[in-house]
């Protein structure tokens, strides 16, 4: 799907109901793009979402995020200098439009004409080697001297080393928490060097201080944004390894700085390495690994983002039936929504129908590789 196929740019009164649905409870990204390509826009889509819930079989009401709210976020991010990206705009970065879940709106605070530049992500271990990190500011100066835009999650270490070499050039730091929220505290003064030379990007409203479940979130923005990612030390739980698992999921190359089996830092690096990841030296080496992705388009936008055609109607017995069915096969352990469809052997718009009221009556839980499993709750 090409840009000129996606509706025009949100007006102002639109942004709001964009940043509304994706706020409300329940709604992720890959929820977002459902409801959009069910009804249409976001503004048909919260109109539905009491009714589509209730046939989920949701007790409570869904709590849906008020207009009130929306303009409050907006006017904080007026102030703080920041502004809103949504999927539609013709600067929301196109390498991360094409994954799947890609969140529908971004606060973006900086020079944000550096999303036009082909990104590369560098992360790597916090407790990083003094090696590591002149290594990891060095790959970055080279790459942004070479054009590229360095991209990472602005924590210590590796992270922040990639930021500082990359900071006279071209760096987009990815936060966990809000586009107003430093962490760590002891990076504030790079925070304001990239706010001034670079680029910060959040998924979260201001103010959002990060939990341990955001920074996946944030890592798969990372490697969205780019069409490869370096790891340099990494020990082997490093959340690092969570991006380069993003990064493979997404199509991406995954590259690796080799290191010594005697430091536990390396282990993961290393590791990945004997997985298939591209050894990687310099900046040379990490622009010839890339060198055949840059040559196409990094990939289309998701086809059910916005085109996909209404779901055809069906009477009420016949989608009774069919939810009971798809409960039957649902369970704890995650399903392909493929396989679900298949073994239901009823067409595709009913089950991911259903699959979308039980996700908004808080009753699915939404896995990689687009897979489902049923999550038990109280409502």
């Amino acid at each position: 799907m090409t840009r000129s196929a996606l509706p025009s740019p949100p007006t102002a009164e639109q942004r709001l109901d964009w940043l509304r649905l994706i706020r409300t409870e329940t709604v992720g990204p890959v929820t977002f793009r459902q409801l959009v390509a069910r009804f249409g826009d976001p503004t048909a889509a919260l109109a539905a979402l009491p009714e589509l819930a209730r046939q989920g079989g949701r007790a409570k009401p869904l709590a849906i995020a008020s207009r009130a709210a929306a303009e409050r976020e907006v006017a904080t991010l007026q102030k703080l200098g920041a502004r809103l990206l949504t999927l539609a705009d013709t600067d929301y970065p196109q390498a991360l439009a094409a994954v799947p879940d890609a969140p529908p709106v971004l606060s973006v605070r900086g020079h944000v004409h550096l999303l036009e530049r082909p990104a590369i992500a560098i992360v790597g271990a916090r407790n990083a080697s003094a090696n590591g990190r002149t290594l990891a500011e060095r790959l970055a100066r080279d790459l942004g001297e070479a054009g590229y835009l360095v991209a990472s999650g602005l924590a210590r270490g590796i992270d922040a080393a990639a930021h500082r070499g990359a900071l006279p050039h071209a760096t987009a730091a990815v936060v966990a928490g809000g586009i107003d929220v430093i962490y760590p505290e002891e990076n504030a003064g790079l925070y304001e060097d990239i706010w001034g030379q670079g680029l910060l990007v959040a998924e979260s409203p201001p103010g959002t201080q990060p939990t341990a479940r955001h920074f996946p979130r944030r890592n798969r923005i990372i490697s969205g944004l780019s069409y490869g990612i370096v790891v340099v030390e990494a020990a082997e739980k490093s959340g690092s390894l969570i991006t380069a698992r993003f990064a493979g999921e997404q199509g991406r190359e995954v590259m690796a700085v080799p290191g010594s089996p005697l430091d536990p830092r390396c282990r993961g690096a290393n590791r990945l390495i004997r997985q298939g990841a591209t050894l990687v030296e310099n900046a040379a080496d990490i622009i010839e690994a890339l060198a055949p992705m840059l040559r196409r388009p990094l990939g289309e936008r998701e086809p059910d983002l916005f085109d996909l055609p209404p779901v055809a109607g069906a009477d009420d017995g016949t989608v009774a039936k069919a939810r009971e069915q798809v409960l039957e096969l649902l369970g704890p352990s995650a399903v392909a929504v493929d396989e679900l469809i298949r073994q239901c052997q009823l067409s595709a718009s009913i089950v991911l129908t259903i699959l979308l009221e039980l996700d908004l009556a808080g009753r699915l839980e939404r896995h990689p590789g687009n897979q489902v499993s049923l999550r038990f709750t109280t409502d």
